[in-house]
């Protein structure tokens, strides 16, 4: 799915866009896995605002801002779960990462025509730091990703600063880092962008009149462990590639909670 020297450029960069990792059913049947989450969600009154709250933009502007995104979604629809451990994404996971490779998480993110929130930029690393810094994010386009309705932009090579401030472990400061500091990586749907947790990334508010989904997996190395408790989901260690090293560590720690 690519070559060496694209392994090489993201080493280096700590980002690369893959194209055509999905083909067009395979997009439709996720795109339409998420609307129906949507629903469910809101018929649960479970439908909140995940935008971004902060100073980087005054109280008048975040008020009307939207960003629609839920965690584990491959709990929720089996089309992620393919996804995950589809042969096009671990034929590249295992020259990002290496032979062993465990999901840690999925998400899903909307940004709406006209208000989608930005993203301000930032790290994924003070959410969930690991010891060797393997972890990566796989963002999976389910439309066509533009500046005009919000697409990614990366600090290319930032990674290799290794972990830094942020404001209330969130976002940088946006003075010092507005997301125009780095650069877009406009996609397709279908393609998907991998990046380092260190990758200093972020994306401005969708202005269009088009939608903008995403689905992002997080995936690391098996051998590269938790520095703190922190951010754990379901499904954490899922092997997608690879086998698990560490005999005793290949179950999940679970507890039965009641629900009425």
């Amino acid at each position: 799915m690519i070559r060496a020297q694209d392994a090489d450029f993201y080493k280096e960069q700590g980002y690369l866009l893959v194209k055509g990792v999905f083909n067009s059913e395979e997009v439709k049947e996720m795109r339409e896995a998420v609307e129906r989450i949507i629903l469910r969600a809101a018929a649960a009154n479970k439908d909140h605002n995940h935008a971004w709250q902060g100073d980087y933009l005054p109280p008048e502007q975040l008020k009307k801002l939207v960003l629609k995104g839920f965690h584990d979604v491959h709990y929720h629809d089996a089309s992620f779960l393919r996804a995950i451990v589809h042969a096009n994404m671990t034929s590249v996971l295992a020259q990002l990462i290496g032979p062993n490779v465990q999901l840690h998480h999925s998400k899903m993110l909307v940004k709406p025509p006209e208000n989608g929130a930005a993203f301000p930029m930032h790290q994924d690393y003070p959410y969930f730091p690991h010891e060797k810094h393997t972890m990566l994010a796989a963002s999976v386009h389910l439309d066509d990703a533009d500046v005009d309705n919000g697409c990614l932009h990366v600090i290319p090579g930032s990674h290799r600063q290794g972990a830094m401030p942020h404001v209330g472990k969130h976002y940088l400061d946006a003075k010092q880092y507005p997301v125009s500091s780095g650069i877009a990586c406009p996609a397709e749907a279908g393609d998907v962008l991998f990046f380092n947790y260190l990758t200093v990334h972020g994306s401005p508010a969708n202005r269009s009149e088009r939608t903008r989904r995403n689905v992002l997996f997080q995936y690391r190395s098996a051998d590269d462990f938790p520095t703190e408790q922190v951010h754990f989901d379901w499904g954490m260690g899922l092997m997608v590639c690879g086998e698990n090293p560490y005999f005793e560590r290949a179950r999940p720690d679970y507890r039965i909670v009641q629900h009425a």
